[in-house]
């Protein structure tokens, strides 16, 4: 059954679909297969698909659009803009500036039309807060895109309580896009009662831990991509994370499930307002990942979780250090 997207906001999928590993964002990917992945997410009734337009400087949205033809109408469009790319190591693309200013938002979202060959976009979400452009003017730019018609609903992504207010005095905000799992809760104190408070949606991404809480990664040989520049995937950090993690995997098979959908329905089970985007690009986990919906986690069973994994137990920060220093305070 789908879930109300904040307070006046759409119908949408619980599970959504995340697309930013058809990039290459962790390792080779194979356009064939992506696209395959996306129709069968359709098919499924399962209409959130969330990209950006940086992912690999706009291939993302263009896959997308191979997907969505002669079905535009099944999908719902949630695209992130406002995070410029840089040069990284042998020649790849890596985060570089954020930019929240109203002609950047205006001229970016003309180029992510073309690409997604649609008309409109759903959800247009603001990546990163820029601190050299009062949020108030990017969402006031934002606000007059939805009344041309050009997007239907305001995002926010990795906000502050602070910024979220600023923006939302301006025009309704629709949802907040951050990471929210059982080893990222920080969320939990001031953000997400802010969101309740305030009407807004939460769009949760990287419900699995970037993979981790799958339980399939073993030592951190087995990280092959940028994850390896991620604390939580590092040394020490690394095994501690996994003593908790096997313990999540013997709930799960006790329950009847993959550590995967035991993962995402704790999430779901956090609230009605609450629908999470894991990202894959194989049909396979897709339709494992969707299957979660039909996981009940029991009193007992949230319990037992949190005994796990309570809040603050994770070892290491979700990002490199520079990257944290630049998130919305």
């Amino acid at each position: 059954m789908n879930r109300q997207l904040g307070k006046n906001g759409p119908l949408v999928s619980p599970v959504g679909l995340g697309c930013m590993g058809m990039s290459g964002a962790y390792g080779p990917s194979d356009d064939k297969q992506s696209i395959s992945t996306i129709e069968r997410a359709l098919e499924l009734g399962h209409n959130f698909l969330d990209t950006a337009d940086y992912y690999l400087a706009g291939h993302n949205e263009s896959l997308i659009s191979q997907a969505i033809q002669h079905k535009r109408d099944k999908a719902f469009l949630s695209v992130k803009t406002g995070q410029l790319v840089a040069p990284g190591p042998n020649g790849a693309m890596g985060p570089g500036a954020v930019t929240g200013r109203p002609e950047y938002i205006q001229n970016a979202v003309m180029y992510s039309l073309k690409r997604l060959k649609t008309d409109y976009i759903d959800l247009y979400t603001l990546a990163r807060i820029d601190p050299a452009v009062p949020v108030e003017e990017t969402i006031g730019a934002m606000a007059d895109l939805v009344q041309k018609g050009v997007i239907r609903y305001i995002g926010l992504s990795e906000a502050s309580v602070k910024s979220i207010r600023k923006a939302a005095a301006v025009h309704p905000i629709t949802a907040l896009q951050i990471e929210y799992s059982l080893w990222s809760r920080d969320i939990e104190a001031e953000v997400l009662p802010t969101l309740r408070e305030l009407g807004i949606g939460l769009v949760a991404y990287a419900p699995l831990g970037r993979g981790f809480l799958t339980g399939e990664y073993k030592k951190p040989e087995d990280i092959k991509d940028s994850r390896v520049h991620m604390p939580r995937f590092q040394g020490e950090n690394f095994y501690k994370n996994l003593e908790m993690v096997a313990k999540i995997k013997s709930l799960a098979d006790a329950k009847g499930c993959t550590p995967s959908q035991l993962a995402i329905a704790w999430v779901l089970a956090q609230g009605e307002d609450i629908i999470t985007i894991p990202g894959t690009k194989r049909i396979k986990n897709l339709e494992e990942n969707i299957a979660s919906e039909k996981v009940r986690l029991t009193a007992e069973d949230l319990q037992s979780i949190e005994e796990i994994m309570p809040a603050g137990s994770v070892s290491g920060t979700r990002y490199p250090e520079k990257f944290m220093s630049s998130l919305d305070k």
